[in-house]
């Protein structure tokens, strides 16, 4: 295993937990508070994605030869 596909496995699997993260949230719909200030749901929807879509990506390069 090299050194490039070893760490775009890690960062797929880093993306993939964060992913799971925000689709968590957005299942139990807890809050996320900044000082004052309450973050909605809907970014998360977003990150979700993205991330889910990075982590995707970065895998199947790892995987490709």
């Amino acid at each position: 295993m090299s050194s490039p596909h070893t760490a775009l496995r890690v960062a797929a699997i880093v993306f993939g937990l964060v992913c799971l993260v925000h689709a968590w949230r957005l299942v139990e719909h807890f809050d996320v508070r900044i000082g004052p200030y309450q973050i909605p749901t809907w970014p998360s929807a977003v990150a979700a994605l993205v991330s889910g879509l990075l982590s995707f990506w970065m895998w199947r390069l790892s995987t490709n030869r």
